[in-house]
């Protein structure tokens, strides 16, 4: 099994942090392999940003995403330039409030999950990216979501982790 997924938005998101964790959940919690990768503009904000995570049960021998398995799209700019790196037949995690979902066109399979909506009913918008997670962990089914929780507890401040894992449990829910 080898899963290529490309977590995309804007700087300031969190695309980073979730890609690192995905990263970590896997390797240190879910006994596979992973390789994480990241790339993102100069400035600290609004500026693309992308992080990549190959997860896989066997020895990694690429570390890039040649195409996305689950890309998770959280900004219109990250759909327009990264759609076209998704296999085919790949999932798309879009917020609907974010990205223009209805406009793609190919055999995707579209999740619509509003996250940013989610977090701010949470009370910090910062912790979208928690949301999109809880959504991918369920919907890829790569490691149970007990083990991206441990993952979380390892990364985020103590003070913030409850309020994360409500963010990735609301995730998960929706899928």
């Amino acid at each position: 099994m080898r899963t290529e997924i490309r977590i995309a938005g804007t700087g300031g998101m969190g695309v980073v942090l979730a890609g690192v964790i995905v990263g970590e959940a896997a390797v240190v919690h879910g006994g596979l392999n992973a390789v994480q990768s990241q790339s993102y503009g100069s400035e600290a904000r609004g500026t693309a940003a992308k992080s990549e995570v190959i997860v896989s049960d066997e020895s990694i021998r690429y570390p890039k995403v040649r195409k996305a398995d689950y890309s998770v799209l959280m900004s219109q700019k990250a759909l327009e330039m990264y759609l076209k790196d998704a296999r085919d037949d790949g999932v798309l995690i879009v917020d609907p409030d974010l990205v223009r979902a209805d406009d793609i066109k190919g055999a995707y399979e579209v999740v619509k999950v509003p996250a940013m909506k989610i977090a701010d009913n949470l009370g910090l918008r910062l912790i979208s990216n928690m949301v999109m997670l809880g959504a991918l962990v369920k919907k890829s089914g790569l490691f149970d979501l007990e083990v991206l929780e441990k993952a979380v507890a390892d990364v985020v401040p103590e003070k913030t982790l409850e309020l994360n894992l409500q963010a990735i449990r609301a995730g998960a829910d929706l899928v």
